[in-house]
């Protein structure tokens, strides 16, 4: 009996000697790679909607005077979303003549010169310049119309192009224009007079520059907010 519990004692020494002793410093858990890139990306968003918030509220402290009334009896078409903007009126022909609809489409500002003609700096501001497109047609005779490219400086509406098109087949067609510099004065007047008589002139280039800036900026701080709803989903 004595002898069983003598190698009794031994044998559980034995199992007790080859157990770990408990480590003082307990291993330390360390973050997956994933949750330290979910935890990057998350600042990083973070960081992009402060900014873009920050940027959408310094815009609407900043906000363009809105631009006055087009003249009349022009009717705009703002194309939210859009980067240009429609104009439409009827003209009445005199005389009992067929009616025609002008309809002006513009762009935002879509370059600059130097403030004068002569590319002298003076020290100014430069001349913004807008690209407009101008269609006078006849609702009794579809398919039928004139087309003008202008440019809309700040002070001046300026006839670049004129293309006359016509019916043809399931579409009209635009047939060769030609540049106004290549035309005769008394056909440069005759051109410039039309297009005034329909209101297409200097009032109508200071208010597409008016505006258009205002548009600009409308336009920026909606990119601005899309940005911001793209990113927080």
């Amino acid at each position: 009996m004595a002898l069983a519990r003598r190698l009794l004692q031994l044998h559980l020494r034995s199992h007790l000697t080859t157990l770990p002793l408990p480590s003082r410093n307990p291993p330390r858990l360390l973050p997956s790679r994933g949750y330290i890139s979910e935890m990057r990306r998350s600042a990083f968003i973070d960081r992009l909607l402060r900014g873009l918030r920050s940027e959408i509220s310094f815009l609407a402290d900043s906000t363009p005077p809105p631009p006055p009334p087009p003249p009349a009896p022009f009717a705009v078409d703002e194309r939210p979303g859009e980067q240009w903007a429609r104009l439409r009126r009827a003209f009445p022909a005199p005389g009992g003549g067929e009616d025609e609809e002008v309809r002006v489409d513009a762009t935002l500002v879509d370059g600059a010169l130097p403030p004068t003609r002569s590319g002298t700096d003076t020290g100014g501001p430069p001349r913004l310049h807008i690209s407009v497109k101008v269609v006078v047609s006849k609702p009794a005779r579809p398919g039928v119309a004139l087309t003008f490219e202008c440019s809309a400086w700040p002070d001046e509406m300026e006839v670049q192009r004129v293309f006359p098109v016509l019916p043809g087949g399931p579409a009209p067609v635009q047939q060769y224009g030609r540049q106004f510099s290549e035309l005769d004065e008394e056909m440069q007047r005759a051109v410039q007079d039309y297009l005034e008589q329909r209101g297409v002139d200097d009032d109508l280039a200071a208010f597409l520059h008016s505006y258009m800036e205002h548009k600009e900026h409308a336009e920026l701080v909606r990119w601005l907010k899309t940005i911001e709803c793209c990113i927080k989903k």
